[in-house]
């Protein structure tokens, strides 16, 4: 599979992790069991990223990534994952933290701290009725997609260069090289793609966002803008993607009635041919529900589980 990853890579120009960026931190708060701090550091290309680095009391037992979800909230990112707002059943990181688990949520280009507010026309974006949500924040998004695209580049390939210095800064941090990375629909995507093409993710969850390009193409399945990677579907597939992992380990979670995650058994058992003939069958796992694209406690409480469980292994 370094052929695969390495073309992949390529395919994304995508370049090697480079020397752990310099963090500063912004204000600590000592909650009950873990601290919550808000650091910055840069990304490659020198933007600033905030993020929040919640820290277990005593030796941590683990180091985690966990990538915030889409849900057109761009103004909420890190502080979801944090649980300072949003959905409770996104708030992965006070719960792995009183598990013992160092977890780091940074924000994604375009949302929260990350977020540009100087959209100027926003006639062409669509109607939004989530909270949160509003017609500037469409097009800001928007155009960290298309004004890459003109220019040759990616937002897929900005994402993943920036999450890739966040596991430079969490491993910096922790000294802990068994570093996994977990998320939920738009971090789940990521989570998948960083895991396949860093291979210092020794393990990764994905939720709600493992279905082939080919499906979503044949059924109108809108596309997330990181994922409009032009020629991409042509060569690769997810499934490509969850074969890059082996021999590490990869929890996928769906649902039935998820669109987001509609062939992800497909995905599974097409990857599962490749983990057994490397005699790791078990380092690829799936669970598979009835629910919507939304996580539900079922869900949220199967990766905390499954999560607390490999960074036990660290």
């Amino acid at each position: 599979m370094d052929d695969l990853r390495e073309n992949i890579r390529s395919f994304l120009k995508l370049s090697a992790p480079g020397r752990p960026p310099r963090v500063s931190s912004i204000y600590q708060v000592h909650e009950d069991g873990y601290t919550r701090s808000l650091i910055r550091y840069s990304a490659p290309d020198g933007e600033e990223i905030k993020a929040f680095l919640l820290q277990p009391e005593g030796t941590p037992q683990g180091a985690v990534l966990a990538l915030h979800q889409h849900n057109s909230q761009w103004e909420m990112g890190k502080g979801e994952i944090a649980g300072l707002a949003g959905d409770q059943l996104q708030a992965f990181g006070p719960v792995l933290a009183l598990k013992g688990i160092t977890v780091l949520a940074p924000d994604a280009v375009g949302f929260e701290s990350r977020m540009k507010k100087n959209a100027s026309d926003t006639s062409l974006a669509p109607a939004l009725d989530r909270p949160h949500s509003s017609p500037e924040s469409w097009v800001q998004y928007y155009n960290h997609m298309a004004h890459r695209l003109v220019r040759g580049d990616l937002l897929m390939r900005k994402i993943l260069e920036d999450s890739s210095a966040a596991l430079s800064v969490l491993q910096e941090q922790t000294r802990i090289k068994r570093m996994g990375v977990i998320g939920h629909s738009f971090g789940g995507s990521i989570a998948l793609f960083l895991a396949a093409l860093d291979t210092r993710v020794a393990y990764a969850c994905s939720s709600g966002a493992v279905c082939s390009f080919k499906h979503k193409l044949l059924l109108g399945t809108p596309l997330e803008m990181s994922l409009v990677i032009p020629g991409f579907a042509e060569k690769y597939d997810l499934d490509d993607l969850l074969r890059c992992i082996a021999p590490r380990e990869v929890f996928v979670v769906s649902a039935t009635e998820d669109p987001h995650s509609a062939d992800a058994d497909k995905m599974v058992k097409s990857a599962f041919k490749h983990f057994a003939a490397q005699e790791c069958p078990s380092h690829l796992q799936h669970l598979r529900v009835p629910g919507a694209h939304a996580l539900d406690v079922t869900r949220f409480d199967a990766i905390v589980q499954w999560t607390t469980e490999q960074a036990a292994r660290s």
